[in-house]
């Protein structure tokens, strides 16, 4: 019988401490796994829907197959899964910047880590996402100057509220601009944020790129007894 609470793992970081917890939930008895970096917390098992929906709604604008993703952010690997349940993906690298998660994955203490260690379509590389995007190599160690047609992000809370003030450059106008050198023409970003729908960034995403657009993700919050939301923002780099 599962312990009721376990933390799984903790470790010190240059981010904070990070730790990987999983409890019993007692209203549903499901196992749940909680990120947290410091006091503050991550990501949830409970809360996966928009994970995926970035993913989802990304590929969804693209024709396969063959289809190079990159994914910014490995969290609990829900969103790297959803990429991969896409039948029309030929390979995914997923950048993430603690190697203590990529960890997590590659020991199985995660439910999704098996699923993305086995499939030989999936890189996991341990980088910071916002340094590569915005250096001469890019997304792709092994590969400089690779291009994807879907680069998908999830990693700040949204582009107004950053795990690390280092991250802000990445939503303005020249991080996003220096971003689409790793994007085909005709390719897309999308990004996951826990906030509304920002008007001042969908203004940045619209001097990049083209056919931008915000979609709300809605899901129930059983902690809550409420609906929640997340925003999906969704852009595509000019073909031209």
């Amino acid at each position: 019988m599962a312990a009721r609470f376990e933390e799984l793992d903790w470790s010190s970081t240059p981010m904070g401490e990070i730790s990987l917890r999983r409890r019993q939930d007692p209203v549903t008895g499901a196992q749940v796994y909680e990120v947290k970096l410091g006091d503050e917390y991550l990501m949830s098992s409970l809360f996966t829907v928009a994970e995926i929906e970035v993913a989802r709604l990304a590929l969804a604008l693209l024709p396969g197959p063959g289809l190079d993703v990159a994914v910014g952010g490995l969290g609990l690997g829900y969103t790297a899964q959803a990429v991969l349940e896409h039948t029309g993906v030929r390979s995914l690298v997923v950048v993430e910047a603690l190697a203590e998660v990529i960890d997590w994955h590659e020991r199985g203490l995660v439910p999704v880590g098996e699923r993305l260690t086995s499939d030989s379509r999936c890189r996991l590389v341990h980088g910071d996402f916002f340094a590569m995007a915005a250096g001469p190599v890019g997304l792709d160690p092994e590969q400089p100057g690779r291009q994807f047609h879907a680069v998908v992000v999830d990693i700040d809370h949204s582009p107004r509220h950053l795990l690390n003030p280092s991250h802000a450059d990445f939503y303005e106008a020249a991080g996003l601009r220096r971003l689409t050198e790793w994007i085909h023409p005709g390719g897309v970003f999308a990004l996951w944020s826990n906030d509304p729908p920002d008007d001042g960034f969908l203004a940045v995403l619209s001097a990049i790129f083209v056919d931008v657009e915000a979609v709300v993700v809605r899901f129930p919050n059983p902690l809550q007894g409420r609906e929640a939301t997340n925003t999906v923002y969704l852009a595509r780099r000019s073909a031209g």
